[in-house]
């Protein structure tokens, strides 16, 4: 499968949807070949489906319709093009055992299978029109299509991962709506004790809130923060449109938001709305917004379903994405939380053009993190003088006009929402391997708190970077130029690389110290770290000599 040509997107539905107008549309806006799977048999059959029908059976359709269908997918068929296109399905296709199989692996490999969901009256007008659908027309032809739709839903819902209406739009208006959701970045989250889960990335990914919570759900608590007002009146629309009950649940901004007073209030609020295990959470804003609504959607009657919706860099590459939720105490961050993870991540593009240029930026500390533990190819990418720059100058007024800005957001949240991924999916509480994504954060937390968190995290986490890349190269594991390439490579992104406090050296370090034997990474009094036994192979360091610990810090420690 790995030099297949995948299809950029499968389109599904009932008959008369208009899977294949609206297929061909958005194949021609995005300049992409279109295939129909009905054309492909046909051809195949060398005769027109009505009459293979009358003459040989739905049976005998069927098994050349999977074998056609598995081939449009899955196939190595020959084309120039880096994908196959747009692929549309016959209205029966997926009720085949054979083709969900297909469908299934092709949304493993990355693939799109659209849902295209079609309001009854249109479609029966549509099928009216056509001579070759017979089972639609006459006084019945509403109620006929009715119970089809009725034993079709739930097999369409469950093999598809994109699901769009297309009630009162034009064929033009649908293929647009379409592009910008295919156009979407998925990263499929699974491993053992996870609920599977997918990560959206890209502009407009917000539309699919109603998509991620379900039929279920009648009550909706929308918590936010007061910064994020236009996103949270945006996720609102979405889902009372959608005939959800929304509670409005306003919280502090950032790390005061995260407090066991914030969460009792939240417990308080669903109690006298009458939330039940059937109802659900959105959590809208930062990483402390998606920290908090994650801890309480764990904590209420032992969990109910939630969805993050993270507006900022740091939120969409770190906290909403892996399914610690939790709250800070006076003794520490994040010392009181669950694993919990959430039905779906909705990481909408569109919410970072407002972003702040300094928000923007720190949230790159935890993009940095995900290429030196994991994936250089991020690291390449940070490294490139236009594309740092890029960063560095971020303007959130001309996000919508800068493609090319975009483009490589999109990129950078996607790999490192994958390196998150493989780590989460592999240890999901942190038992060993999903440790390594804590590579900065020993000292980057004792720093955010000593700072009573004015320092923002991912600010905080470069300092920390560079703190255990100089405790590897005291004990031998990097070289002086690693340690130089932590320092350049995040000092171009526009991240700090050394800490100032008004303390003395002697007493921040004790101060640190002792923030760090709290660490949850500590195991009893003993100290543990993450660094690098080289560029992207991270490792466990238990216990060093408290002179190398001592020595690295002095490195990136001034006294103001």
């Amino acid at each position: 499968m790995s030099n297949t040509k995948l299809p950029l997107a499968v389109i599904i539905g009932m008959p008369a949807a208009g899977k294949t107008r609206v297929g061909r549309e958005v194949a021609h806006l995005m300049n992409l070949p279109f295939y129909d799977t009905d054309d492909m048999i046909e051809c195949d059959i060398d005769m027109s489906i009505p009459q293979y029908f009358e003459e040989y059976g739905q049976d005998a359709f069927r098994k050349i319709e999977a074998r056609i269908v598995r081939e449009a997918i899955l196939g190595d068929t020959p084309t120039e093009d880096s994908t196959k296109g747009i692929v549309s399905l016959g209205g029966g296709a997926p009720m085949r055992e054979e083709t969900q199989k297909v469908l299934r692996e092709y949304m493993r490999c990355g693939g799109r299978v659209v849902y295209l969901q079609a309001n009854a009256k249109e479609a029966i007008e549509r099928a009216s029109w056509n001579n070759n659908r017979p089972m639609f027309s006459g006084e019945d032809a509403q109620k006929r299509w009715m119970e089809l739709f009725e034993q079709r839903d739930p097999v369409f819902r469950a093999v598809s991962n994109i699901h769009m209406q297309t009630k009162g739009s034009t064929p033009y208006m649908a293929a647009e709506k379409l592009r910008s959701m295919i156009m979407q970045r998925i990263v499929h989250v699974t491993g053992e004790g996870i609920e599977p889960y997918d990560v959206r990335i890209g502009d407009g990914a917000m539309q699919l809130l109603p998509q991620m919570l379900g039929t279920k759900p009648v009550k909706v608590a929308l918590v936010h923060t007061q910064p994020v007002q236009r996103h949270s009146d945006k996720a609102r629309t979405i889902l009372r449109q959608s005939g959800y009950e929304v509670f409005d649940m306003l919280i502090p901004d950032a790390e005061a938001g995260k407090t066991i007073k914030v969460a009792s209030g939240l417990w308080a609020n669903l109690a006298e709305a009458g939330f039940t295990r059937s109802d659900a959470i959105v959590g809208l804003g930062g990483g402390a917004a998606t920290d908090v609504a994650g801890f309480v959607a764990a904590t209420w009657m032992r969990g109910i379903r939630y969805v993050n919706c993270p507006t900022s860099l740091l939120a969409m590459v770190d906290a909403s994405t892996g399914g610690k939720t939790g709250i800070n105490t006076d003794a520490g961050k994040n010392l009181v939380g669950s694993f919990y993870t959430p039905a779906g991540v909705l990481a909408d593009t569109s919410t970072l053009a407002t972003l702040p240029n300094d928000i923007l930026i720190e949230g790159l500390g935890e993009v940095a993190k995900s290429g030196f533990i994991r994936d250089g190819e991020i690291l390449k990418i940070l490294s490139d003088a236009n594309n740092a720059r890029l960063l560095r100058e971020f303007n959130g007024d001309d996000l919508e006009n800068n493609n090319e800005l975009h483009e490589l957001l999109v990129e950078l949240i996607e790999r490192t929402v994958k390196v998150k991924a493989y780590h989460v999916s592999s240890d999901l509480k942190e038992q060993g391997l999903r440790e390594f994504l804590n590579y900065g954060h020993t000292l980057g937390h004792s720093i955010e708190q000593i700072e009573h968190f004015r320092w923002r995290h991912g600010n905080a986490v470069a300092v920390g970077m560079v703190f255990a890349a100089e405790l590897a190269q005291i004990l031998g594991y990097l070289d002086a130029g690693d340690v130089a390439y932590h320092r350049s490579l995040l000092d171009s992104l526009g991240l700090p690389t050394s800490w100032q406090c008004a303390k003395d050296a002697d007493a921040a370090f004790e101060c640190v110290l002792n923030l760090m034997h709290r660490d949850k990474k500590a195991r009893g009094n003993m100290l543990r770290f993450v660094i690098l036994d080289g560029i992207s192979n991270p490792m466990h360091l238990d216990n060093p000599p408290i002179e190398a610990v001592r020595e690295a810090f002095e490195c990136v420690y001034k006294q103001k």
